[in-house]
């Protein structure tokens, strides 16, 4: 069986384009990754890369039903998204400064890799885009299964390639910023992801039927 290399591409390309625009989870994967090392940040781009690929197999394989809901409840999802979204701003602004010398923490893999998994699902744009980004490639319905799933891991393989490259960068990064400027970036950090998350609620008056 022949594989069509367009196929892989599209995806690698999809999970690029989504995964790449400032957002709320570029900003929780570089904080991560500055403050407590890059495996932190690595950890928390599996979590987004796994959230984009479950969004991005709901849009390829044309799974109606949930795309049309997902449509369908835009304002409900575009609000409580927006919500949470503040909610996670508020924490981080407020969030004591733990010292870039104690290097990386104790915390669990598990509750970084799912708290960005969370934040990532919970995106009220980002099936939308996802549904944008493939109608734009040329991606249609006309596919077989078998392309359909090499699609969706190159999805996966697109946007993981994405958070590596910014959990590396911000790495490279770390050792220039000292515990003040840490604090700050906490602070814009919060603030950024609080208006995220406000502009989602306030987009979301105009979708209500």
């Amino acid at each position: 069986m022949t594989v069509d290399l367009a196929w892989p591409i599209r995806g690698l390309a999809a999970g690029l384009i989504i995964a790449a625009p400032v957002g709320p989870v570029n900003l929780l994967c570089i904080r991560r990754t500055i403050e407590k090392g890059w495996r932190s940040g690595i950890v928390s781009g599996l979590g987004a890369a796994l959230a984009d690929t479950v969004y991005g197999a709901i849009a390829v394989f044309g799974i109606s039903l949930v795309i049309q809901f997902l449509i369908n409840e835009e304002f409900w999802i575009r609000s409580i998204g927006g919500i949470f979204l503040m909610g996670i701003g508020v924490v981080y602004y407020r969030k004591p400064l733990r010292s870039l010398k104690a290097g990386e923490d104790g915390s669990s893999a598990n509750s970084e890799f799912v708290s960005a998994f969370l934040l990532n699902a919970t995106n009220p744009t980002t099936v939308l885009s996802f549904l944008a980004v493939l109608a734009t490639l040329g991606i249609g319905r006309q596919s077989s299964r078998w392309q359909t799933v090499i699609l969706v891991a190159g999805i996966f393989c697109g946007s993981i390639i994405w958070w590596t490259i910014l959990a590396c960068t911000a790495s490279r990064l770390r050792g220039r910023i000292d515990d003040r400027t840490l604090g700050w970036m906490n602070h814009l950090a919060g603030m950024a992801i609080g208006c995220f998350g406000l502009a989602n609620v306030l987009l979301s008056r105009g979708t209500r039927h």
